[in-house]
């Protein structure tokens, strides 16, 4: 157990002086098991990733105990090659950090216990990182020049939520989506057509890149626009399980739109655009109303879903369009990924902000309760 008073002592002791500072960060929160070290002169020394496409892409999705599994296998050999690539040692590191949640419940164990087995042997400090918070401060390495505060926008795999970000661990959830996020729908979508996984970015740059090819207008009109209707237009919320559950049934209604490459590319572009127009639709009321309270800085678009390129061009002529500039970390931070949870180490650990060695996962994790653990160790 890290007790108070070691925890005060490891960071007058890593505070002492103005030498740059080191965090090894350890992501395994869904499928993709990954280890990065950033210093703090914003360097990415090294990242490793180890996919498990060939684990899941067989099932049709991500199975959360063969993703559990792939963790414990990959893990250690991940770890050790980013030391071994970043020319370091456990010992030449200020602290440790790993995602503690959200995430799968199966898959946040084996980074934590990673996590905790290494900072308690060497006695580093351990930072218990947030994953959609590490989503929202990634842009912050990417662009020195990104203060507080600013509006994010986080669509993944898991979360499609609109955050107001104030400070370090100061959040408001402005917008948020009723069930479906918008890259399960993407990956959903993507199995109904039969697309194959992209070898990088998987179902949803699969999608992407069947959608390029596409023209959304002409299979569009066949497919709701959520949330549009003189009942809950004007509600600041989104929902996109309906739209997945409409193409499921159209393509049960026509199979053979299965059969014509064209068709399938219509399909996806349809519904690629349908999903743009849904969330710029929400965002704009947001903003509406946001931009009148907080002195924004900045639209900060992350997570796996922001790697899409038409997403990115609509989205910085939206932000434009209120004054604000677009930031979104390069494509290749937007996915899940340790450099992110090294980086909000980083931040949290210059604050001073150190946890126990016997913290738990929290696979349910509300963002805006970071606010109730701001206080220094």
């Amino acid at each position: 157990m890290l007790s108070r008073r070691f925890s005060c002592l490891l960071t007058r002791r890593c505070f002492s002086s103005q030498r740059r500072r080191l965090v090894l960060g350890i992501e395994t929160s869904c499928d993709d098991t990954s280890a990065a070290i950033v210093s703090s002169e914003r360097e990415i020394l090294s990242e490793v990733v180890r996919g498990q496409r060939e684990l899941h892409e067989p099932m049709g999705g991500i199975v959360p105990t063969l993703a559990s599994q792939g963790h414990s296998r990959y893990l250690p050999s991940v770890i050790r090659q980013t030391l071994e690539d970043a020319r370091l040692t456990v010992a030449d590191l200020d602290a440790v950090a790993v995602t503690r949640g959200p995430g799968l419940p199966p898959c946040l164990p084996v980074g934590l216990n990673a996590a905790k087995t290494l900072a308690a042997v060497m006695q580093k400090p351990l930072i218990g990182v947030h994953h959609m918070e590490a989503h929202a401060l990634t842009a912050r390495l990417s662009d020195p020049t990104l203060q507080f505060p600013f509006m994010t926008l986080l669509i993944s795999g898991g979360h499609t939520m609109l955050l107001t970000a104030r400070s370090l661990g100061d959040y408001t959830v402005v917008c948020n989506t009723l069930d479906d996020a918008v890259g399960e729908a993407i990956d959903k979508t993507a199995r109904t057509l039969g697309l194959a996984w992209a070898e990088k970015g998987g179902p949803g740059a699969a999608l992407e890149r069947a959608a390029a090819a596409g023209d959304p207008d002409r299979l569009a009109p066949r497919l709701p626009l959520p949330m549009s209707t003189h009942r809950n237009k004007n509600t600041l919320a989104w929902s996109f399980a309906g739209l997945k559950t409409a193409v499921t049934r159209l393509v049960q209604l026509e199979p053979s739109l299965l059969d014509d490459p064209q068709s399938v590319s219509d399909l996806a572009a349809a519904f690629q655009m349908t999903c743009i127009r849904h969330i710029e639709h929400k965002l704009t009321m947001a903003l509406d109303r946001e931009i009148k309270n907080t002195p924004l800085t900045a639209l900060v678009v992350s997570g796996g879903v922001a790697s899409n390129q038409l997403i990115r061009s609509r989205l910085d002529a939206l932000a434009q369009s209120y004054g604000l500039r677009l930031v979104c970390p390069p494509p290749q931070l937007c996915t899940d990924n340790g450099v992110m949870i090294a980086w909000t180490g980083l931040e949290r650990f210059q604050a001073g902000l150190i946890d126990e060695y016997t913290i738990t996962t929290r696979p349910k994790w509300s963002i805006e309760s970071l606010k109730e653990q701001q206080d220094p160790l």
